[in-house]
C-alpha cells in the first residue's frame, strides 16, 4: 500500500494522532554536551470549536472563525504511566492560507525554543514534508517532519541564534500500537493466512 502524504496541517495532525515512541539526539554547537533520550509523544486532534483552540485564538487576537482546528502535543517518559505533565505540553492551532492550504500559520501557546506564545509559518512540499519556521524573541527555529510510512516519522530541528546555528536535533518516532489495534492487525493477518 502506497503512503498517502499529508498535504495540509489538519491532515498532518490527523495522521499524527496517537502515541509515538520518540528517540532523539540533540547536538549542541556551543559548550553544552550533546544529549539523547527517549520519550512518548501524545498527539490529540482538536476540532475548530475546541475551547483550548478558541482560548489560544483569543490570547493571540485571532478570529476563531479563521482556524481549521488544532492539536495538543504532550511529552512524557516512556515508562511513566501517569497523566502527562502539562508543563511538557503545547497546543497548536492551524490558520491555513485561504488560497492554498499547503501553506499557513499556526498559533502555539508555548514555543519549543522559548516557552512563550508564538506564531509559526509552515508549508508542505509535494512529497508531504512539513517545514515550520518560527521566530522567537532571541532565536529562530526550523523543523522538518515527514512520514516514512503510516507508523514511522522523522523530525529534524535546528535552532539559530544571532551568532549562527547552535543546536540541531534529530528524532525518529514510531507509533505505539494499542491493544485494540494489535488485535485488529492479528485478525487481518489470520484472515489473510486462511484465504
Amino acid at each position: 500500500m502506497q503512503l498517502k502524504h499529508p498535504t495540509n496541517m489538519m491532515d498532518f495532525f490527523r495522521k499524527s494522532e496517537g502515541v509515538w515512541f520518540s528517540q532523539r539526539t540533540v547536538h549542541h554547537f556551543d559548550s553544552v554536551e550533546d544529549e539523547s533520550g527517549e520519550s512518548n509523544l501524545i498527539v490529540e486532534v482538536l476540532e475548530k470549536d475546541d475551547p483550548r483552540a478558541i482560548a489560544i485564538c483569543k490570547q493571540q487576537n485571532v478570529d476563531p472563525a479563521l482556524i481549521a482546528g488544532g492539536a495538543s502535543f504532550s511529552w512524557q517518559s516512556n515508562i511513566d504511566e501517569r497523566e502527562p505533565n502539562p508543563d511538557y505540553a503545547a497546543i497548536l492551532v492551524d490558520l491555513p492560507d485561504p488560497e492554498n492550504n499547503r501553506y499557513g500559520k499556526f498559533l502555539r501557546n508555548r514555543g519549543y525554543v522559548e516557552g512563550i506564545p508564538v506564531v509559526g509559518i509552515y508549508h508542505f512540499d509535494e512529497h508531504g514534508v512539513l517545514t515550520i519556521n518560527t521566530e522567537y524573541e532571541r532565536n529562530q527555529g526550523q523543523e522538518r517532519c515527514w512520514f516514512v510510512n503510516d507508523d514511522f516519522r522523522v523530525r529534524v530541528m535546528t535552532v539559530k541564534m544571532m551568532n549562527g546555528v547552535n543546536q540541531m536535533a534529530y528524532c525518529s518516532e514510531r507509533r505505539c500500537v494499542s491493544q485494540s489495534m494489535l488485535e485488529k492487525m492479528l485478525d487481518a493477518n489470520r484472515l489473510r493466512a486462511t484465504s
